[in-house]
């Protein structure tokens, strides 16, 4: 079996891997940027009452990402042949970062299968003009300058110092892969923001109030484009609610999922 425990499942030519855990009704986490998230503390409460399926984007968690695969219409694509060969249906979709921005792309399109659409800090849209910053520069900044960004708390980021030469090498192939599926256009599809009217699904939208690679007013924005979408801010966590406050994360979508 792969790394982890995951389950291959073939999407076309490729060998998608993922971890599903739980019983109940489904509840799909597409992870962000910031690599897999199966065995977060947050997935296994989330695993208490559902049944959880993470798959992992290729590229990351150690896996290959194919030759072909060059934006993040490639990883959506994968996604949706993976919801439909797994015969998902009345999904909890929930998508973090730049699995927010696949999970919004998601149900525009796969309105029968979602039943439910979680965004946590996702990124995928361009609320502001041209010359506009909307989304802090991931791969210009300093990693001093990510961290004290992302987190609320730096002091609970991951220790890049003290990880193994293997960990640095996935890290870095992460990166890799993370800048292939979002570098052009930056973190968005121009197109997004006038389908997501699209989605029939309930929303919730979940925030970090100390976000600073995407912040709360692009939060806001993302609410007022998707019909009914409730925004829910969460305070003393970055871009990472999920990581940096599991607890109020978990207590917030349980209630919206069920």
């Amino acid at each position: 079996m792969p790394d982890g425990g995951r389950i291959k499942q073939k999407v076309g030519a490729l060998d998608l891997e993922y971890v599903r855990k739980g019983k109940g009704k489904p509840v799909v986490l597409l992870h962000g940027g910031d690599g897999p998230v199966d065995s977060a503390p947050f997935a296994e409460k989330l695993a208490e009452k559902f049944d959880v399926i993470v798959p992992v984007h290729p590229g990351f968690g150690g896996t290959p990402i194919p030759h072909h695969f060059d934006n993040v219409r490639d990883l959506i694509l994968a996604h949706f042949d993976f919801l439909e060969d797994l015969n998902l249906r009345d999904v909890a979709l929930v998508g973090f970062g730049l699995g927010g921005w696949v999970a919004a792309e998601l149900a525009t399109t796969q309105r029968e299968r979602i039943g439910k659409l979680v965004l946590v800090d996702a990124v995928g849209i361009k609320p502001g003009g041209v010359f506009d910053r909307d989304i802090a520069d991931v791969f210009g900044l300093a990693q001093a300058e990510i961290t004290r960004r992302s987190w609320h708390d730096p002091k609970k980021a991951p220790d890049i110092a003290a990880m193994s030469d293997d960990q640095l090498a996935r890290l870095a192939a992460e990166r890799t892969a993370h800048a292939a599926y979002v570098w052009e256009p930056y973190m968005h599809n121009p197109k997004l923001k006038h389908r997501l009217y699209r989605i029939k699904a309930p929303t919730l939208i979940v925030w970090g109030e100390s976000d600073g690679i995407v912040t709360t007013k692009y939060g806001e924005a993302y609410a007022k484009l998707i019909p009914g979408a409730q925004l829910k801010v969460i305070a003393k966590a970055g871009h990472l609610p999920h990581l940096e406050q599991p607890d109020e994360f978990v207590r917030t979508v349980v209630p919206f999922i069920s």
